[in-house]
């Protein structure tokens, strides 16, 4: 499919970009993006969490009452989680919740977030652009002549651009990612995709088309 490259004041440049097929149009796969998706969330938790249990807390170790004779449950330690102040029984741990997911897996994931914002016309092309200082106020422009200023919008570019960044770093709804650091979950978590003219033939190196 060809899209219109656009400027940054919204209008059309006349020229056209074509968005290859076997990258904007191939056939969706829902359980690849739930891996990918999943696997990008699980990266994001720390994994930090700890709860003491009955051996790590601190606290006598006799028996606090006898065996036998009292009517009650056997008890031989104030440490035992059924008490107050005791350890948490089978509490959380320390653990990495990252899982392993094939390279073309995570590919196909891509490809199939691409596709349905192809579907739905949320992909814009614009021209390579740059800043000359970092300025808020000019990114703010961009996007309201791009019409997507009231829309979660992810800007892909081709490589790293300092000004841009900082640029966009202050807008809640906005996001600057280059083209290595795209993410089906990204894709999916936008409304409206930026692409700029470098950053669509950038990806098409990646997947070596």
């Amino acid at each position: 499919m060809e899209v219109a490259v656009l400027n940054t004041t919204g209008q059309e440049t006349g020229r056209k970009v074509e968005l290859n097929d076997l990258i904007y149009g191939v056939e969706p796969n829902d359980h690849a993006i739930y891996l990918d998706v999943k696997q990008y969330l699980a990266n994001q938790r720390q994994g930090t969490h700890k709860a003491k249990e009955r051996g790590e807390i601190s606290g006598s170790t006799r028996k606090i009452k006898r065996q036998k004779g009292t009517g009650t449950a056997r008890a031989g330690s104030i440490k035992s989680p059924i008490f107050r102040g005791g350890g948490r029984a089978f509490g959380p741990r320390p653990r990495n919740y990252g899982f392993k997911l094939n390279k073309k897996v995570k590919a196909l994931a891509r490809k199939s977030a691409l596709t349905y914002k192809a579907k739905d016309n949320s992909i814009l092309v614009v021209e390579d652009f740059n800043f000359e200082a970092p300025k808020t106020k000019e990114m703010v422009a961009i996007q309201s002549n791009l019409k997507i200023n009231d829309k979660k919008s992810l800007i892909v570019l081709s490589d790293q651009n300092k000004n841009i960044y900082l640029s966009s770093r202050n807008l809640k709804d906005t996001n600057v990612v280059t083209v290595d650091e795209l993410t089906t979950y990204n894709i999916l978590n936008a409304s409206a995709l930026v692409f700029t003219e470098g950053s669509v033939k950038k990806l098409e190196e990646i997947f070596k088309i």
